[in-house]
């Protein structure tokens, strides 16, 4: 049925129509079915309310079908994407190409984490601590930003070019949730994150990332911590991301670097603030030295009694050794808190720290007792950091309490978001019940454009000879397409390991990753010749390179979930006491959906070709295996390099 003139989805199918504002007004745009059918679909949604689902194949052109509904519906939006990348390209690029396509004027907000922002709070108490022992680099540092606080509009560190990502103080003076005084603060008003959510209260469009809105959705009930303003619609992009980094917001966390953060701040607020009392000062410093000596014990007796891995489970019983030096532990935050109580006409800052000691004691406490069936308990390493964590086994209830059912309409769209043809994967893991569901096929021709090579002949993952094997065809694949390829491992032990094999062997220049940071290594990707890029995970999604500089992508094993990771672990065995087969509802569909975007980064337009491996064997000789390939893009099967070749000699690759 036709759409009534003058409704929003008739003003999109008009847009989206031949001779519609984005034919000629916007550079390459061409008409496809799937993009006009997608952007009515949100239409109507954003007037009917209810949840979207759409899965848009590559070359689909979801971000416009979203972006015009909204802009044109005249009601605020908020927009999340899965990726930094994603998030420029629609603020930086798409959004002033429809402004001008449209000739719609319309508002927009960018919105990062809060700690992408200076907070000039803290930034003039740190300038003026003499207490402080500084470097001559980290005093040139602390002249830039000064210099550049006094311009610039945003507050976003980003501005400044030279500043390293790593800079040691960075965390002392950014506008952190942790450190914010709200409303007290001196300069409230002046503050960048005061000011960018006024902007956003005020927009039609505002542009955050999944890391922000569930960061935010997080310390919602917290008197400062909240930035997003209210908006009646959303869309989810990248939406297949949504529940991990759920995972990673909404549960608890005892570090190391929170204790050091907090007793460091704690030590200048006391000689800042309390410098006309030096009895209470000394009875607030005395409190701080304690917990840094408990904390000293518990940290220690974690790394004595807890050797393990980077990440391992606990429970009450693991965590038994350490409970009592816990325990004090959270009796000297409480102690701290209760000081601070005391302090007649304390600052806010030093207020700030009574909360925040009193916070630290309730997780100290939630962590040690391991006693709540939702959460997962482990402990991880990173670095010279040691982390206790909880974290939410089921996140479906939370996406569903504080995001779905706050929002009139919300779009969840992805290029992988069905398995099996079903979205009912996605259903259980986001918490959705009611929802209209729209699957549109890629646009590109994979059967011209692509082949996949399964070789005939390769070990079981889990024999010795696997990896010497997979080096054996990677080495003979990269000879075929003269490097140009990224090559996909599902550990950093495979990684190393074939890198090794091969390092001396192959002709081409080898880019692995934790040799530079990832923009670093796509950077000399795009610029080198013939490249080899080596990588894990953090390279499977957000990674766009067009044209011949990518021309193979090779996948060493089906990318299942390690069964031995702590919320894995624990998301099997919730599955399975519920009655359920863990494996084939939720650790085949998420290595599918991994998969799927593994293989989506070699064709990104119509005119890309190239070559797909998958060098598992599992993929052919496991019956789960045939899900794996039902689920793949209509790519013909090639079982030998000269077969590959020949598709390279006769599509000109």
């Amino acid at each position: 049925m036709e759409n009534a003139p003058g409704t929003l989805p008739a003003q999109v199918g008009a847009a989206f129509a031949e001779g519609g504002a984005l034919v000629g007004a916007l550079p390459s745009f061409e008409t496809r079915d799937g993009q006009r059918d997608m952007a009515v679909a949100a239409a109507e949604l954003f007037e009917s309310g209810g949840v979207l689902l759409a899965e848009a194949g590559t070359g689909t052109g979801k971000t416009l079908a979203y972006l015009v509904p909204a802009i044109l519906s005249r009601h605020r939006v908020l927009i999340s994407t899965g990726t930094k990348q994603l998030q420029d390209q629609v603020y930086y690029k798409d959004l002033p190409a429809l402004r001008e396509a449209l000739g719609v004027d319309f508002t927009a907000t960018y919105m990062k984490g809060r700690g992408n922002y200076l907070c000039l709070h803290r930034f003039d108490a740190y300038r003026t601590d003499d207490t402080l022992l500084r470097t001559t680099a980290d005093e040139g540092y602390v002249e830039d930003i000064a210099e550049w606080a006094r311009q610039t509009e945003t507050g976003d560190r980003t501005e400044i070019e030279d500043l390293p990502d790593d800079l040691p103080f960075w965390g002392e003076i950014s506008a952190s949730s942790e450190n914010c005084i709200g409303t007290d603060c001196p300069q409230h008003q002046e503050c960048f994150v005061t000011r960018m959510r006024q902007r956003a209260a005020e927009s039609d469009l505002v542009i955050v990332n999944h890391h922000l809105l569930c960061a935010d959705a997080a310390v919602r009930q917290s008197a400062y911590g909240e930035v997003i303003p209210a908006c009646a619609s959303a869309v989810i992009d990248e939406a297949h991301q949504l529940e991990d980094v759920a995972t990673q917001y909404f549960g608890v966390s005892v570090s190391t670097y929170r204790l050091e953060r907090l007793v460091g701040d704690g030590r200048r607020f006391v000689d800042r603030d309390l410098g006309d009392d030096p009895d209470v000062a000394d009875t607030v410093r005395t409190a701080l030295d304690r917990v840094e000596q408990r904390a000293t014990l518990f940290f220690s007796a974690v790394k004595v009694h807890l050797p393990a891995p980077d990440r391992t489970r606990l429970n009450a019983t693991t965590l038994e050794p350490v409970a009592e030096p816990g325990r004090r532990l959270a009796s000297t935050l409480r102690a701290l808190e209760a000081t601070v109580a005391l302090v007649t006409h304390a600052s806010e800052d030093i207020r700030s720290l009574g909360r925040r000691a009193g916070e630290f004691s309730e997780h100290v406490d939630f962590v040690l007792a391991a006693d709540d069936e939702g959460f997962v308990y482990f402990l991880e390493r990173r670095g010279r950091g040691l982390f206790l964590r909880a974290s939410p086994i089921d996140v479906s209830a939370i996406i569903r309490e504080l995001l779905l059912e706050r929002m009139h309409a919300t779009i969840l769209t992805s290029a992988t978001l069905a398995v099996d043809g079903s979205f009912d994967y996605q259903r259980t893991r986001l918490g959705i019940h009611d929802a209209v569901e729209l699957r549109l096929d890629s646009e590109f021709d994979f059967a011209e454009q692509t082949v996949l090579y399964l070789p005939t002949r390769m070990p079981e993952p889990r024999a010795p000879d696997f990896t010497s094997a997979a080096a054996e065809h990677i080495l003979a694949l990269l000879a075929a397409t003269r490097g140009r390829a990224f090559v996909l491992f599902t550990s950093y032990t495979n990684l190393h390991d074939v890198h090794r094999l091969i390092e001396h062997t192959t002709p081409f220049p080898l880019l692995v990753q934790g040799t530079a940071p990832r923009s670093v290594l796509l950077r000399d990707f795009r610029a080198t010749p013939n490249a080899v890029l080596l990588a894990t995970s953090s390279f499977w999604q957000g990674v766009d390179v067009a044209g011949d500089t990518l021309s193979c992508v090779i996948i060493d094993k089906l990318p299942f979930a390690p069964p031995g990771d702590p919320i894995t672990a624990a998301r099997i065995e919730s599955i399975a006491k519920l009655g359920g087969n863990p494996f084939d509802e939720y650790q085949v569909p998420l290595a599918i959906l991994a998969l799927l975007q593994g293989l989506g980064r070699l064709i990104r337009h119509r005119q890309d070709r190239g070559v797909l491996s998958i060098l598992d064997p599992r993929i052919l000789t496991k019956g789960y295996g045939r899900r794996f390939l039902a689920s793949l893009p209509p790519t013909p099967i090639v079982r030998t390099i000269g077969q590959v070749e020949q598709f390279l000699t006769r599509k000109g690759v």
